[in-house]
Parts: C-alpha cells; sequence; structure tokens
C-alpha cells in the first residue's frame, strides 16, 4: 500500500506498462551500446534495434505514464469536487518534493539516453553497415562490389549524398520510398541504372578528384591469356592519354570533356545511344554534332532535356564494378592465384562462370564438380599432380562467382554498362564513332589514338621483339577492326569472348 501512495496517479496499468517499457528500453539501449564498444561487433539488424527500435520503446513509454496518469486524474475528479482542474506543485509538501526530484533527475536521464542514441542513430544510418547489409538481398551485389572497389574505404553517403542540409534532406525522403519498396516488395530486378537525380559528380567526386589537373598520362598493361591448352600469355601495353599540358587549362586528353562544356542528349535510359551533342566553344558560341546513323529532328532536340556531362558519364561505374568472367580469370593467373599450367584453366573458367545457375548455391556446387571432373575425365595425371592447384582454381573461381552473379536480383556482371573504354560496350564510341558531325562536316573522330597510344604488345600472332606501335588483334579480321566496335563481339549481354573464338 505505501508504494501504491507513493506512486498516486501513477499507479495504474497504463502507465505501469510504459514504466516498464521505458524501463526497459534503457536498459536494453545502455547494454548494446556496451556490448559494442566492448566486442566491436557491428551488425546492421543489431544497430537497428539499438538506434530506432530501443530508443523508440523508450520514447512510448514515456508517454504512456502521463496519459494513464491523467485519466485516472479525471476519473477521481468527476468523483470528488475538491481536486482542482491542475496539480498543485507545492515544494513544501515533502512528497511532491521528492516526486518532483524524482521526475526531474529521471528526465535528464532519458533525455541524455536518447540524445545520444540519436547522434549514434545518425551516424548508423549514415554508414556503410546500414547502406549495404540492412536490405541485404536489395543490396547484396552493390555492397559486394563497393568491397572490392577502388573506394571501398569511401562511405556511400560520401558519393550518394555529399555535403549539406539539402541533399541530406532529399537523401532521407528518396530512402523512404525505398524502405517502403523492401518492404511491399516492389523493388525491381535488378535496380535499375543510372540513378535519376543523382547528385552530379561536381560537388562529391570533385572534392577528391580535380580532373582538370590530370595533366599527365597514365601507362596501363593489359594482361590477358588465349583460350588454348597452354593459356598463351598477351600482354597490350597502354599509354592512357588523361590531360594536356601541365598548368594549363586541358586542351587534348580524355579529361577534356569535364574541362569544358560538353553536353548531349541520350535516346534511352543507360545514355547508350547519343544522337546529338553540343559543345561550348571558349567565344561562347555551342558547335553541335548530329549522329548521321540515327538522326535526331530540331523538334525532338528542343523538347528533349539535355545533360551536361561529367565523371559519371564515362566513370559510371566507379565503385560497383563487375568485372566479366574474362576479365576475372586473366587477373586471377596472372597474380598466381590460378595455376596458368592448368590445361585450358582459362578457357574452362570462362565456360562455367558463364552458364546460366538458377541459385548460388547451384552455382557453388557445379562449380566444385566440373573442374575436377574435367581434369579426372581428359587429363587424369594433371588431376593427380596438381589435385592441390585445382582446388585453389575451384575456390577462386567460387570467390569470382560471388562478386559478379547474383541470381536473386537478377544481376550478372554485364547486367550494367560500364562506360569505360570500349571492350564489353560503346562507351567512348557512343560519341566517338566517327559518325557525329557538325553542319560544316566536322566529324567527332574514331582515331584511338587520341585516348591512348600503344607502346607494346605480346601475344602469339606478334613476332618476338616486333616493334608494335598500332593495336594487333589476336585472330586476323581485317579491316574489320576499324569498322567494327570491339563491343559488337564482346558485348556486354552476349558470351564473353575470352580471345576471339567466336569472330
Amino acid at each position: 500500500m505505501a508504494l501504491r501512495k507513493t506512486a498516486g496517479y501513477l499507479w495504474n496499468p497504463i502507465s505501469l506498462i510504459g514504466l516498464i517499457l521505458a524501463v526497459a528500453g534503457t536498459g536494453l539501449i545502455i547494454a548494446f551500446l556496451a556490448m559494442e564498444m566492448i566486442t566491436g561487433f557491428d551488425h546492421p539488424y543489431i544497430g537497428l534495434l539499438t538506434y530506432f527500435a530501443f530508443p523508440g520503446m523508450l520514447i512510448f513509454g514515456l508517454l504512456l505514464v502521463p496519459v494513464g496518469a491523467w485519466q485516472i486524474r479525471q476519473r477521481r475528479r468527476s468523483e470528488d469536487e475538491d481536486i482542482p482542474p491542475y496539480p498543485r506543485m507545492d515544494f513544501n509538501d515533502p512528497h511532491k518534493r521528492r516526486l518532483f526530484i524524482f521526475f526531474s533527475l529521471a528526465t535528464i536521464i532519458f533525455v541524455l539516453i536518447v540524445s545520444v542514441a540519436s547522434i549514434l542513430g545518425f551516424h548508423f544510418t549514415e554508414s556503410t553497415t546500414f547502406c549495404g547489409e540492412l536490405c541485404h538481398t536489395v543490396m547484396e551485389p552493390e555492397h559486394t562490389a563497393w568491397k572490392n572497389s577502388p573506394h571501398a574505404k569511401v562511405k556511400c553517403v560520401e558519393c550518394h549524398v555529399g555535403p549539406g542540409a539539402q541533399w541530406f534532406v532529399k537523401a532521407k525522403i528518396s530512402g523512404l520510398r525505398q524502405v517502403w519498396a523492401v518492404l511491399a516488395h516492389t523493388y525491381p530486378t535488378p535496380i535499375e541504372t543510372p540513378i535519376e537525380n543523382l547528385r552530379p559528380a561536381r560537388d562529391t567526386c570533385e572534392h577528391c578528384h580535380w580532373p582538370e589537373k590530370f595533366y599527365a598520362g597514365r601507362q596501363k598493361v593489359f594482361y590477358h591469356y588465349a583460350p588454348n591448352k597452354e593459356n598463351t600469355p598477351r600482354e597490350t601495353n597502354l599509354l592512357i592519354n588523361i590531360g594536356g599540358t601541365p598548368k594549363s587549362p586541358n586542351a587534348h586528353g580524355i579529361h577534356w570533356h569535364i574541362g569544358t562544356e560538353v553536353y548531349y542528349i541520350a535516346r534511352d535510359r543507360k545514355r547508350l545511344d547519343i544522337p546529338y551533342i553540343t559543345v561550348k566553344q571558349k567565344d561562347g558560341t555551342f558547335v553541335e554534332y548530329m549522329s548521321t546513323e540515327k538522326p535526331i529532328t530540331k523538334d525532338e532536340i528542343a523538347k528533349s532535356k539535355k545533360r551536361l556531362m561529367d565523371c559519371t558519364d564515362c566513370h559510371n561505374r566507379p565503385t560497383h564494378i563487375y568485372k566479366s568472367p574474362g576479365q576475372e580469370m586473366d587477373e586471377h593467373i596472372v597474380s598466381g592465384l590460378i595455376d596458368p599450367s592448368l590445361p585450358f584453366i582459362k578457357k574452362l573458367g570462362v565456360e562455367i562462370l558463364e552458364k546460366p545457375y538458377k541459385t548460388k548455391e547451384e552455382a557453388m556446387t557445379a562449380i566444385g564438380a566440373k573442374l575436377p571432373e574435367y581434369y579426372a575425365k581428359n587429363f587424369p595425371e594433371v588431376a593427380k599432380s596438381k589435385a592441390a592447384g585445382i582446388n585453389q582454381a575451384v575456390d577462386q573461381i567460387k570467390d569470382i562467382y560471388s562478386r559478379n552473379f547474383f541470381p536473386e536480383m537478377k544481376v550478372s556482371w554485364n547486367t550494367y554498362p560500364n562506360h569505360i573504354g570500349h571492350f564489353y560496350t560503346p562507351g567512348c564510341f557512343r560519341c566517338h564513332d566517327g559518325k557525329h558531325k557538325t553542319a560544316s562536316g566536322k566529324v567527332i573522330s574514331k582515331d584511338c589514338n587520341l585516348c591512348h597510344t600503344v607502346i607494346g604488345q605480346k601475344q602469339e600472332n606478334i613476332p618476338a621483339g616486333k616493334d608494335v606501335k598500332e593495336f594487333v588483334h589476336p585472330v586476323d579480321i581485317g579491316d574489320e577492326i576499324m569498322k567494327t566496335n570491339c563491343s559488337d563481339c564482346h558485348m556486354a549481354g552476349d558470351e564473353d569472348v575470352p580471345g576471339g573464338g567466336k569472330h
């Protein structure tokens, strides 16, 4: 009875339930925060509980306490006319004084806990754990690609949101729609790209990357292996012409496209079909280039939205990068992760990876069975002498699959076109195809040397020691190399041609 008298109006089911929820929420927040700090364990669903569910329980409980007390007081007041409309705050009454001190201290503690949870909750929503792992199935392809990308230490929000309150609010509103799509299971598979209304790269990428200062060339060696028994090594050594003259505006090189205002119109969502380009000149005038193969009318130009070219028009997969089976096998062989002395390992690996699998489990089972079966049947001596190398190849090919194929989201290495280069998608040749002309007849050149220069090349159809200055195709295709885009054969969406076998 003493406890009931002390509790006063709070002695009712609603207020008591509220107090229990508030105390339980507080205890759980403290316990989970302590566990995270001590163990360093980071999990998206624990974060969801710690920073959202438990604070929500605490706040809801605190709201129930006065609601229950108010109901009891109103009921007693209707029965006793001596109870005034509003509570009397008489600090000379020891009971009320103790209640006031208790509620003051409790309020301070709860406000501190909710404030800390809110701040940590904000940081949690800005973390890659929240962005990539909370909606595991939906974001698995992008999160996996991010973890294996050059930007693996850059948070998602640094590119997708950037600084400033305006884009933060836009991102959170967009995030609510995405959460609803996940809950209602109405999200598309695969997720569509490019993202509409993505913040311009000048506000995000260029905080670290300054295109106008990339004036030096960059040497890059492309390693390939022929799809034959010997896995014959091939090597293409290029000098990539990134920028122009030091300490001056870029007059040539790839980053000229950012140093100059270039606008274009795309007919399709993926920006592969570009019939119109216009370039701003130094005097402020514009020069227009029209496609002669797929012409665009003046009426279409007037109605279409012109996009200002930025970094993401070429670097459209700067972080979420998926690689073809051929490229992955080449990189694993040259790095020594896969033994190049295994007969036909390049060809076999590509063929196994390219086969359609309904689930990841089915793919893992098939990879684990087919590779050893092939060598046991066709090269029994190799199967015995290089069993460890075959098992390692199996593990590496499984790893390749897990990074580039996601059956649940209908995503594979060629789902999203990568506009860098021109091997698997038109890329540069969307504009540099020799078919975009001005009214005066000036053409956007298709000359390969605008972007890169061949320093050297090694492969089976080039005599040893020969000085190569122009790219030599592994298979003789005559002058088609200048007429046909690489992607017409090596096209994303078609099979990954590992070495010219499909020509």
